[in-house]
């Protein structure tokens, strides 16, 4: 039998045998896909990871600022843990920054949100009013509290003497009561935090499909109904975004309060951020600023996986 014949009998789609060098492509892919990876994989246990876990280590032991000198930080248990749970200030801060967070999440989007939908409907200088609503958001927030801490004085403060104008009363310690601090410092950080969620909810709902709300109105549903079946629905995955990344970003805020009210008066607008500053950079308490440190982390991270998992589940 010769070669040729042999050749023609054997299998037209017979695989060939793997030679060499055959496994190079997909490794030579497989490095360059670390490549890519690997800046970003650096930057993030760099500047992330490394001051995470070192937090954590310093709470659990007695750094002082001698440490900085000495390298010398003896671990010392959980005392530092014991001390910050047991300090009667801790649990009143941890409930300044659920009522903080929790206020000021919900008057910005609701007030976000009902400005979107009325940006949503085209009028003469739309765009106009829009980028003036944007000018809270770009201003530094240590400015702003400066700014606003100067309009709720009580003494020369622009906003009591306007309402002596109207004859509302001019004399209402905004700052300066226990019983008026948070919710003063809330609504600034309400007026601080709209227009990030206008701008989010706006782009949302120029998404919604407009045959959806002509089906909705030939079928008789009013402006509300619409609103609920339609509007809401769609807008989920949008709302989600907004109320995860408006929770880490309150949950933690610590410049506008400093600039507001310092944490006063007599605690009465003190959060979990603020005490983390208080206890590190004033009393000099490391180890106590470490363990409040991670408690916010903790309140984060539990945050987020529930919003992982709602997240989930909706793509399911």
């Amino acid at each position: 039998m010769t070669t040729s014949t042999v050749t023609a009998s054997a299998p037209t789609g017979a695989a060939r045998p793997a030679g060499p060098d055959t496994g190079r492509p997909r490794r030579r892919h497989r490095l360059s896909q670390w490549g890519f990876v690997a800046p970003a994989v650096l930057f993030m246990l760099l500047f992330f990871g490394y001051p995470l876990v070192r937090n954590v280590v310093m709470s659990f032991q007695h750094y002082t600022p001698e440490t900085f000198f000495t390298g010398d930080a003896p671990l010392n248990g959980l005392d530092n843990w014991s001390k910050v749970f047991q300090d009667a200030l801790f649990g009143k801060a941890l409930w300044h920054t659920l009522v903080f967070t929790a206020g000021s999440l919900l008057g910005q989007f609701c007030v976000g949100l009902a400005l979107a939908v009325f940006f949503s409907r085209g009028f003469p200088l739309n765009g106009v009013l829009r980028s003036l609503i944007l000018l809270p958001w770009l201003v530094p927030m240590v400015v702003s509290g400066i700014v606003w801490r100067r309009i709720l004085d009580q003494d020369t403060g622009v906003l009591n003497s306007f309402l002596d104008t109207l004859g509302l009363g001019g004399h209402t310690p905004w700052l300066t009561s226990p019983h008026m601090a948070l919710l003063s410092v809330i609504l600034v950080n309400i007026w601080i935090g709209i227009p990030f969620n206008l701008v989010i909810l706006y782009g949302g709902l120029q998404e919604v499909p407009r045959e959806l709300y002509e089906a909705a109105a030939l079928d008789g549903a009013s402006a509300w109904r619409a609103f609920r079946s339609v509007t809401l629905p769609v807008l989920r995955p949008v709302i989600t975004v907004v109320l995860v990344l408006g929770f880490m970003s309150t949950v933690k805020i610590l410049d506008l309060i400093l600039a507001l009210t310092d944490g006063g008066p007599a605690d009465a607008t003190q959060t979990l951020g603020t005490l983390t500053y208080q206890n590190s950079f004033v009393r000099l308490d490391f180890g106590a600023g470490a363990v409040i440190g991670n408690v916010l982390i903790l309140i984060s991270a539990v945050f987020a996986v529930f919003y992982l998992r709602a997240n989930r589940t909706e793509g399911k």
